[in-house]
């Protein structure tokens, strides 16, 4: 490595104040990973491709006087863009006056599969960005029976290459010293792996002189992806289409043609810098388990059974937890209400904030649960697998193989999931995946799940290993995944079109999970649930105390006298509960669910529920919180210490005077919140992603009358 001469450092030091390097790989390359290692930061990373879907920003300390911004882009194969995180890498690499154009580019490479990620580093290297070679997965090439000479492969490409460890930061010091090096003195190859002006001369010497380049390959690319590049403005795009009609330019021809001849000359590297010593034919203990994970039979059941284990192991494993916190928010609850001085102020604590809050933290556990399996699966690179076999399923219904990826990231929150369409190279395809996706069932409809399973279905199990609770949990999410890819056929017939949809993904080895990274996910998860819930159901329990609390006029006063006169012979405990419950119905809350109770009494809900379905508007998880606020200020019974999901089975039908919760109406609530569209997040990511509210309203159109539909059809039938 080269020492910084006196002018090199003031010339660094300069440079060093903008300074600004990518991080660009083919997916699942550890790129995420050293981001977090130089940044410190905890962006997330999974033993599959297509964790990153945008750029993310960070800094990274050089030395102690400076830092530069590091950007992770998108995982790319190549830089012929498919999808539009392609396209942002594309733009980014081939616009020198992009802001976001790296000084330096750290390339994340895969040593375990080095021919197919050095055509994404020679592109890269023939537009003339300086570059450096991050040799990342070593231990898996290793344990392939691979050796890969750093040294050798450095001397044949032309550029620095540091052998690193992106999982635990191994070789971050000598990628530091390459960067810096390549800042002072950048180091390019001697000559372009593929100069396209030896192909087609006259029209790169054209393109050059018509847009001022001087870079060949740049001015290919210019050629190539006209349509694409969100620089040119079109007048230039115009321009662009005259040269190729003039030289008769065929850009498909043209572009197989390249990718052929730069893996041959990838392979001579290779060939020379990597020493195998894998028996020919031998299959990897990854290849053997593959045989049995995407068998097209085994892998179905294999899956199936995976889904069950989560499915009890939810049920099973968060219950005494969930039990322990909702009697601890019943238990103080109740001491509040004791201790504290009887009025508005400790009203509004114990049956507004702590109702509502502790609605949402008596589901933290089956929340962490989730994502922990979630994450072991991500970790273990089984996720990938299930990806490729439901690819199967997906195609008979009209969706893209890369669907699956949404899809299943649905499960814990739409609005990244719709991000993650991105990586679709169809337009028609991300537009079908955007707009079912929500019918994936997320995290925030687990708490109104588990809550009315609990109320009408048995603990019992079933051939002594399947509880009925988890039996139940996973047909909602089965059917969120039906009615997903139910929508999406019809929505194929639809919108149709004559793109073809493609789907290739690198199945990643197995590993064992990194439990820091298991730890930290669900964390973060649990964090972002609680905080982003939790703040709206702070404010929505707030002004819903209030609207429960208060009325127009003496509406209140007048209730409660009218209640004295007709029950005077009712005991003080069964006295206080009807005076509490014609309170709340008529306040300005119960008026509002009477207003609205219509509509949906053929669903089998009352006003109380009718409150709760609007309040959900804003997040789905809402619901239980509103509930719980409801039945409190609708309650003034002795007992203070009753639990959420007792009050909500001790909740009668004033018209039976038998249970409220029964199964057919918990099944309605549960069928209509499987599929309702009950979240603004997930509607401004729709408009945001397709930039049209046209298609967010569709969204919420198509979903809101599957909703009502569905449950209406529950109800009905149930109560047969």
């Amino acid at each position: 490595m080269s020492v910084l001469t006196e002018n090199g450092k003031r010339r660094l030091q300069t440079a060093l104040s903008s300074l600004t390097i990518a991080l660009v790989g083919n997916p699942n390359a550890g790129k995420s990973s050293l981001f977090n290692q130089l940044t410190g930061l905890r962006q997330k990373t999974g033993n599959f491709p297509g964790v990153t879907v945008d750029k993310k920003f960070g800094t990274w300390p050089i030395d102690a006087q400076t830092t530069a911004t590091v950007v992770d882009l998108p995982g790319v194969y190549s830089i012929y863009p498919k999808s539009l995180d392609e396209q942002l890498v594309t733009d980014i690499l081939a616009n020198p006056a992009h802001p976001d154009y790296p000084d330096v580019a750290v390339v994340v490479l895969d040593a375990a599969n080095l021919h197919r990620n050095l055509l994404l580093f020679t592109q890269i290297a023939d537009l003339g960005v300086p570059t450096v070679l991050a040799l990342n997965m070593l231990d898996v090439a290793k344990s392939q029976q691979k050796d890969v000479n750093g040294v050798r492969l450095a001397m044949r490409l032309g550029v620095p290459v540091i052998r690193i460890n992106a999982r635990t930061g191994e070789g971050i010091d000598q990628l530091r010293k390459a960067v810096l090096g390549q800042m002072e003195s950048p180091t390019l190859p001697g000559k372009l792996f593929f100069d396209p002006a030896d192909e087609i001369p006259a029209l790169i010497a054209d393109t050059k002189a018509k847009y001022g380049l001087k870079n060949s390959y740049l001015a290919l690319q210019y050629l190539i992806q006209h349509d694409g590049f969100t620089f040119l403005n079109r007048p230039q795009q115009l321009g662009l289409d005259e040269l190729i009609t003039k030289h008769q330019f065929s850009e498909t021809e043209f572009q197989a043609n390249e990718t052929i001849t730069r893996y041959k000359r990838i392979a001579a590297v290779v060939a020379e810098a990597v020493t195998d010593k894998q028996p020919v034919g031998q299959p990897t203990w990854t290849q053997k388990l593959d045989r049995i994970l995407l068998h097209p039979v085994w892998g179905y059941a294999i899956f199936t059974f995976v889904l069950l284990m989560i499915f009890q192991l939810i049920f099973a494993w968060a219950q005494p937890f969930m039990d322990a916190i909702d009697a601890g928010v019943a238990w103080i609850s109740g001491g509040l209400k004791t201790n504290l001085p009887p009025g508005p102020v400790t009203d509004l604590l114990t049956d507004g904030i702590l109702a509502g809050i502790g609605g949402i933290l008596v589901f933290i556990p089956q929340i962490a649960f989730l994502f922990l399996l979630i994450a072991l699966l991500e970790e273990s690179g089984y996720m990938a697998r299930v990806m490729v076999i439901m690819d199967r399923i997906m195609r008979g219904f009209g969706l893209n193989g890369r669907s699956v990826v949404p899809l299943i990231s649905g499960v814990a929150c739409a609005v990244p999931a719709i991000m993650a369409t991105r990586s679709i190279g169809t337009r028609r395809d991300r537009l079908i995946t955007i707009l079912v996706t929500p019918l994936m069932s997320c995290s925030a409809r687990l708490p109104i799940y588990t809550i009315l399973i609990a109320l009408v279905v048995p603990d019992e199990r079933v051939l002594g290993l399947f509880n009925l609770q988890g039996l139940a949990l996973m047909f909602l999410y089965l059917l969120g995944l039906a009615s997903a890819l139910m929508a999406a056929w019809v929505l194929k017939l639809v919108l149709k079109t004559k793109e073809r949809g493609y789907f290739i993904m690198e199945l990643p080895t197995f590993k064992l999970p990194r439990w820091n990274h298991v730890a930290l996910s669900v964390w973060e998860s649990v964090r972002a649930f609680v905080w982003e819930a939790g703040r709206v159901i702070l404010a929505i329990s707030i002004i819903l105390w209030v609207l429960a609390s208060y009325g127009p006029g003496d509406s209140l006063e007048r209730a409660e006298s009218r209640v004295r006169q007709e029950n005077s012979t009712l005991n003080d405990g069964d006295l206080k509960n009807k005076i509490a419950s014609e309170r709340l119905e008529a306040s300005y809350a119960g008026q509002f669910g009477h207003f609205i109770e219509p509509a949906i009494r053929p669903l089998g809900y009352d006003w109380k529920i009718g409150i709760a379905l609007l309040s959900s508007f804003a997040a789905r998880e809402v619901f239980v919180g509103t509930m719980a606020t409801i039945y409190s200020i609708g309650d003034a019974g002795d007992d203070e210490g009753v639990t959420v999901r007792e009050r909500l089975r001790q909740e009668r039908n004033p018209r039976t005077g038998g249970p409220m919760y029964t199964p057919a109406l918990a099944w309605s609530l549960l069928v209509f919140y499987v599929f309702a569209m009950m979240c603004m997040s997930t509607i401004a990511a729709t408009q945001r992603e397709t930039k049209s509210w046209k298609w967010a309203a569709i969204q919420l159109a198509y979903m809101m009358i599957l909703a009502y539909v569905s449950a209406f059809a529950t109800y009905q039938l149930m109560t047969l």
